[in-house]
């Protein structure tokens, strides 16, 4: 079936990878939170159970289940029982609210849903717009009166472990996940198996994850890096999962020296909170032997090497989309390099954006991508073919980032072409945030744009300018509560900014970029301050 991790392709599934772990080595930890540790064995029997639950409410193969939890067991236990039913799961951003939950919900037209009790509310807000839901199962206990048919996640413990008749293939959809958009709404990821795999697949060839490892897991689980990157590389390689609810920079040692953590994957900015905190006697006492790092910087990497003595840290780039076509190599990776392409598995080039004409070695240009591995991508975006063929020319997909690539063949991240804010590791549309704050009764216009963050590692802050209507003033008091009830909390803005007018072409286009170049002016107010 295979040798050590690498699976023959028939088996590049989650079901498939988990019998066989359940059946290798079905006594060992797989999965540790505070609350809980769940073996290989116990995993997949759950994971059966759970199946065989969403089956009697009518989930068949290929069916889209929702999911919108936070990190830990019943998380796993849906994923994993998603997986084993053949349905797809369609991670959703427990932060979502409003119109983005909305948006996601019936683009998506799951009928059944797998939600935490905390978020039940902000679901039963929206209920009236959503046009395909049906059942939700609730995870933990909650009042709140909704109009879809309410089952207990829990329940799951009644149901039989007899395994389904089939079986997903690497062809078959396993995931839907929403990315941000520039010029419209978030897109829904079409996620084939092979293409989870090949996540996995990546941390364990890069960063030499094998069985005796233990992974640290504080990044969201509705990402791809937190589930297949990190998640799903462990189970590929038969290790252990430590899975923090969220990050806390000041546990943050203390978890990695108490549950002898051996490797981690994290977003610059999380690095950043750690390497802030005041010194502790366990900062040299740890096992940690490797830790990826997206975006990386040489100031990050001098900070983590010099206090807690990591021996490897690797930098990537990568996208839902596109996979992780790029990695360092262990060792000293140059400063700032994203890494090299992994070539068996991924064709890379930097081409003129206007053109798609491939560039020579020193130019910067546009990222495209295409798989040499079939299904090891992107199906395409869930009932957006326009987006699909828009993403998709000449052969290739075309990333929206620019970078340049020198005579190693090492790539160099420079800057976003698309209209698209990339704040502590979340995508954010300007688009949908512009919709969200237009729909506040004072607003006229407003344009959604990036600054650079000073905080090291969070890449980016939102700034929203804003026109006020006729006779209107705008309580910037007012419009932050407004922001914080409309958007998910990553999204809303730190500056606000109100302007008699925006700049324009002479046809009427924003200019977005003479906004970007003045940067924090004069007049914008930082919410951050007034904290």
């Amino acid at each position: 079936m295979q040798s050590a991790y690498r699976y023959e392709l028939t088996d590049w599934t989650i079901s498939r990878v988990l019998r066989h772990k359940a059946t290798v080595i079905p006594e060992n930890v797989f999965v540790i939170t505070e609350e809980e540790t769940l073996t290989y064995r116990e995993a997949w029997i759950r994971s059966l159970q759970v199946a065989n639950m969403l089956g009697s409410q009518g989930v068949e193969m290929g069916d889209h289940v929702a999911v919108m939890l936070p990190n830990g067991v019943p998380f796993c236990e849906a994923w994993l029982g998603i997986a084993c039913l053949g349905a797809v799961h369609v991670a959703i951003n427990s932060d979502y609210t409003g119109r983005f939950l909305v948006h996601v919900l019936n683009n998506c037209r799951a009928r059944v849903m797998v939600i935490d009790a905390s978020f039940i509310d902000r679901l039963v807000s929206v209920g009236a717009e959503l046009e395909h839901l049906e059942t939700v199962f609730v995870v933990g206990e909650t009042s709140a009166v909704c109009s879809f048919k309410r089952r207990h996640f829990a329940d799951w413990r009644m149901y039989p472990d007899n395994p389904p008749p089939t079986l997903s293939t690497y062809r078959d959809i396993g995931c839907v996940m929403y990315t941000s958009g520039t010029t419209g709404p978030s897109k829904g990821v079409l996620m084939p198996h092979a293409h989870l795999y090949l996540f996995g697949l990546g941390t364990i060839e890069h960063m030499g994850l094998d069985e005796d490892d233990v992974f640290y897991i504080v990044l969201p689980l509705f990402h791809a890096n937190g589930l297949f990157m990190q998640l799903f590389a462990t189970l590929i390689a038969g290790a252990k999962a430590v899975i923090r609810e969220r990050f806390s920079a000041s546990r943050w040692i203390d978890d990695i020296v108490r549950f002898g953590v051996t490797i981690t994957n994290s977003l610059g900015v999380v690095a950043a909170f750690v390497l802030n905190q005041p010194p502790s006697r366990l900062d040299r006492t740890h096992r940690l032997r490797a830790m990826g790092l997206a975006p990386i910087s040489k100031g990050l990497v001098d900070g983590l090497t010099d206090r807690f003595g990591i021996p490897c840290i690797y930098g990537m780039y990568g996208m839902t989309e596109a996979n992780i076509p790029l990695y360092t190599t262990a060792g000293a990776p140059k400063p700032q390099s994203c890494g090299r392409v992994w070539s068996e598995f991924y064709a890379l080039r930097i081409v003129d954006p206007e053109s798609d004409e491939e560039l020579p070695r020193g130019e910067t240009g546009e990222i495209v991508v295409r798989p040499r591995q079939p299904y090891g991508f992107m199906a395409g975006y869930l009932n957006m073919p326009d987006k699909t063929v828009e993403a998709y020319r000449n052969f290739w997909f075309h990333t929206g980032d620019a970078a340049w690539m020198d005579d190693d063949g090492d790539v160099f991240f420079v800057d976003r072409i698309k209209d698209c804010i990339r704040r502590r590791g979340e995508n954010i549309s300007s688009f949908e945030v512009e919709n969200a704050l237009s729909a506040h009764p004072s607003i006229h216009e407003t344009a959604v744009y990036a600054v650079p963050s000073e905080i090291e590692g969070a890449e980016e802050e939102v700034v929203a300018a804003v026109v006020p209507k006729s006779g209107s003033t705008i309580d910037l008091e007012e419009l932050k509560v407004f922001a914080l009830e409309n958007l998910p909390a990553f999204a809303v803005p730190r500056y606000f900014r109100v302007m008699k007018e925006l700049p324009k072409t002479p046809t009427g286009k924003i200019q977005k970029h003479v906004l970007r170049n003045e940067g924090v002016a004069p007049g914008v107010v930082d919410t951050l301050s007034n904290r």
